[in-house]
Parts: C-alpha cells; sequence; structure tokens
C-alpha cells in the first residue's frame, strides 16, 4: 500500500529533528524567538499533527504558537540562615505540563474561544513551542459541525482551566490505559489514603 501524505509530512517532520535539518531548525528557533509569545498563525507547522487533533481550515478555527520557559520554578535563594534543605529553592518542579501552561495562555489571550488540543513543534535550551488548536463555539460553522459542534456546549466553557483537554487529563492522571489504570481514580490523594489504610491492616 502506498503511505499517505500526511504520513510524509510526518517523516519530512521528524528529519527536521535530526541533524539533516539542523539548519531549518536553527532558522525557525531564531524567527520564533523574536516574535511574541503568543503568536497566531495561518498554518500549521505539523499539518498532520493538527489534523489528527481535530484542526480543520474553515472558519472558526483558529491556530497558535505559544512559548513557554523550560524549567521548573525558579526562586530567588534566601539570605537569612536557614538549612540548605529548608531554603525551598531546589526541585521546585510544577505539577501541571508545559503544554498545559500554554494552553492556558492560549486561552487567556482569546477568552472568547476554546481550547481543542495542542502539539508540541520545538523548543530549545530555555524555550519550549506549542501549537494550540482553538476553535469558535459561537461560529456557525462549528456549531453545525456534527463532530466539533459538542465544543459549543455551555458545559465546556473554560475547559482548558478545569482540566479537561487532552494535556489537563493527563495532569490529573487520567490518561493511563490497561494494567493498572485505577491507580490514580478518582484522584491522587484518595489513591495515597487507600495504599496507607492497607498498609496499616496487620496481615495474619
Amino acid at each position: 500500500m502506498s503511505a499517505s501524505a500526511y504520513r510524509y509530512m510526518a517523516r519530512s517532520f521528524r528529519q527536521t529533528l535530526g541533524d539533516e535539518g539542523s539548519e531549518l531548525r536553527h532558522e525557525r528557533l531564531l524567527t520564533w524567538r523574536r516574535q511574541g509569545t503568543v503568536t497566531r498563525l495561518e498554518h500549521p507547522t505539523r499539518l498532520d499533527r493538527a489534523r489528527a487533533l481535530g484542526f480543520r481550515a474553515k472558519g472558526g478555527f483558529v491556530l497558535v504558537r505559544v512559548r513557554v520557559r523550560r524549567g521548573g520554578q525558579r526562586k530567588r535563594e534566601i539570605i537569612a540562615g536557614r538549612r540548605p534543605k529548608h531554603k525551598g529553592v531546589a526541585r521546585m518542579t510544577l505539577k501541571k505540563s508545559l503544554r498545559r501552561i500554554a494552553e492556558e495562555r492560549a486561552q487567556k489571550h482569546y477568552p472568547n474561544l476554546e481550547v481543542l488540543n495542542s502539539y508540541w513543534v520545538g523548543e530549545d535550551g530555555k524555550q519550549k513551542f506549542f501549537e494550540i488548536i482553538l476553535v469558535d463555539p459561537a461560529a456557525p460553522e462549528v456549531v453545525a459541525d456534527r463532530q466539533i459542534g459538542w465544543i459549543a456546549a455551555p458545559v465546556q466553557k473554560g475547559r482548558v482551566f478545569r482540566g479537561l483537554t487532552s494535556s489537563g487529563r493527563e495532569s490529573r492522571g487520567l490518561r493511563w490505559k490497561g494494567k493498572g489504570a485505577e491507580r490514580f481514580r478518582p484522584s491522587y490523594q484518595r489513591n495515597r489514603r487507600d495504599i496507607r489504610r492497607t498498609q496499616r491492616k496487620v496481615i495474619p
């Protein structure tokens, strides 16, 4: 069977990540660094990935690229005397993923739209770049579409802030599949309590 056009697109993007596409990747990152934190795009960088996640080239769909700083929280070191362990400077990592943070920033920039999904497009030593798919729930093309019309429902308002996107569900521990998928449901706290109760029981 012959490969589809999207498979060739995915293959060409993977080539830009290696030594062969280093020049193109370098030029892209230079251009992206000069642009704003949230930049609206006319065409997706990875068309195959955008289409797989629900993007359509018609009215009501907006595509933006968001830049997020890499690494955990950076805090100033405390001058007063404390044990290094209690300074609270090192190992201050976020529970949210950088992809989820990028989606929230795009939502704040476009409050009248809703985040559908997102995907990674590049990174350097200091920043990561994600492309976010936004949908206008009031657009007639979206309301009349059977595949995407569900996002116009009132219950989808502010879905990115409630962890309803793909990256949000992953942060909440709801993307586990296969064996052990029940370990993180309904929540991390509930799972931790159940483990403690099991450990307290005396096994005869």
